[in-house]
């Protein structure tokens, strides 16, 4: 598998990158997981969007679904033959946020183009990828994704506080891409976000191979963030940006 870090800036836009939006690629099937604000102009330097297979959306935070409305625009006026409808995973109202975001007038809605499934606990198949969603610990149904082909596996938080359910679904992952959104010196809301320290505890307790810290706002230290997450881990910690590709 393929891992590409489409946008990873932490609950907006940032100046060095888009929101959430992660590209893995196994076998010439591509699938998103989430595609926040901003992302898919980003997503146009890695590849042409018309050639994404599936969408998985996390939950519906604009930060981490917004970006749909513009692939909407892609798909309906920018390609010269209407396209082959694609699956879209999300929480159960994920069609009618979407099309509301894309035009509150507009009554046809959204599935000339996607094949809409709302996404609960449990596991399913897409195209190469084995599939495993459990709900974390958000205001709103947010669901980690452990996505598994080829004997490899890498375990997306999308946004959590502290939770057992990642650890399950991150258990022996190859690599595990965690949201730490929190500074660990401040006295943050629970049930929200992860501060790095308790992305790297999450990490440890999952015994994953490599942790892969995203997420990070712009307005927190992110050097503070990766040294307590790698302190917390003692595994192999790395901060991603966007543009960057991970092979597992």
């Amino acid at each position: 598998m393929k891992l590409t870090i489409v946008g990873c800036s932490g609950s907006v836009p940032g100046p060095d990158s888009a929101a959430s939006s992660y590209l893995v690629e196994h076998e010439g099937y591509r699938l998103l997981l989430d595609l926040g604000s901003g992302a898919f102009g980003a997503l146009q330097r890695h590849l042409d969007p018309a050639g994404v297979d599936a969408v998985v959306l996390s939950h519906l935070h604009p930060d981490h679904c917004l970006d749909v409305a513009p692939m909407v625009v892609h798909r309906r006026h920018g390609l010269p033959t209407p396209p082959p409808r694609i699956p879209l995973l999300g929480p159960v109202g994920t069609h009618d946020r979407l099309a509301l975001a894309y035009d509150p007038a507009d009554r046809g809605g959204l599935r000339d183009l996607f094949d809409v499934a709302a996404v609960t606990p449990g596991e399913r198949e897409l195209g190469p990828f084995r599939l495993r969603f459990e709900r974390v610990n958000h205001p709103v149904p947010t669901h980690a994704v452990r996505v598994g082909a080829g004997g490899r596996a890498l375990a997306y938080s999308a946004d959590t506080g502290p939770s057992d359910a990642l650890v399950s679904v991150a258990e022996g992952a190859d690599l595990l891409l965690c949201e730490a959104s929190f500074d660990g010196d401040r006295a943050n809301p629970p049930n929200l976000h992860l501060t790095g320290r308790e992305a790297g505890e999450h990490a440890d307790r999952a015994g994953v191979g490599r942790l892969l810290v995203t997420h990070v706002p712009p307005w927190t230290d992110a050097g503070r963030t990766l040294d307590a997450a790698s302190t917390a881990f003692g595994g192999p910690t790395i901060l991603v940006a966007a543009g960057e590709t991970y092979e597992l």
